[in-house]
């Protein structure tokens, strides 16, 4: 049965500041993992990590980044993914949560970045911001074995790497406080370049490493 692992509880609407929170989990990264940005975190994450198997996920179509994730898991079984969604675009795309269940990939962990806003189009609640929405029961009965729920950083900080080892695919509901500024992502270069770059990083060559990551 799905069991929901490191549950912190937020009734007093509690949410953690997101920038710490992505600090901490780049600083878990391993070096063969495979991190999926979208939307706002897309915004953030090059400030703290330039690996090359980064791969920043911007379109206008919300709601694709946890497919892209379960392909590239799919894809390189031996690699760990961590995908980045908003709660946006989670809502946009139930069914992908489904769809990572029923695909039996284990080596995937969808981080839900739940701000409550439509960040990228300028702070709009989202539907589920005034309900009672609780996405960690959704993850659990979409068969999720491992789910946890973070609104305090340091509670976050404690705990978030147990969940990281259990066994997936793993779903963090990770509450944070908006970031109020304009959504001016960092300049990612030519997109031809990056996907060359993010193609190389996954394949290996004769040196026994991925592009600039090093094999152990």
């Amino acid at each position: 049965m799905p069991r929901c692992v490191a549950h912190d509880e937020s009734a007093d609407g509690r949410r953690m500041p997101l920038v710490p929170a992505l600090e901490f989990l780049a600083g878990l990264r391993g070096d063969q993992d495979i991190v999926v940005t979208t939307m706002g975190v897309s915004r953030e994450w090059p400030k703290l990590s330039g690996h090359p198997l980064d791969f920043h996920y911007v379109p206008s179509s919300m709601g694709g980044g946890i497919p892209l994730g379960l392909g590239l898991a799919l894809a390189q079984p031996h690699r760990e993914v961590l995908v980045f969604s908003g709660d946006g675009s989670l809502l946009m795309n139930l069914g992908a949560l489904v769809t990572v269940i029923d695909s039996r990939a284990t080596n995937l962990t969808v981080a839900l970045i739940d701000n409550g806003v439509y960040e990228v189009t300028g702070g709009q609640k989202t539907p589920a911001a005034s309900g009672p929405a609780d996405f960690g029961s959704l993850a659990r009965a979409c068969g999720f074995p491992s789910v946890a729920h973070f609104s305090d950083l340091d509670g976050f900080r404690h705990r978030v790497e147990a969940v990281l080892r259990e066994s997936g695919p793993r779903f963090l509901w990770m509450m944070v406080e908006p970031v109020w500024e304009d959504y001016v992502p960092s300049p990612f270069g030519p997109m031809r370049d990056r996907l060359e770059r993010f193609r190389r990083a996954l394949q290996p060559d004769c040196s026994g490493s991925y592009g600039n990551a090093r094999v152990d």
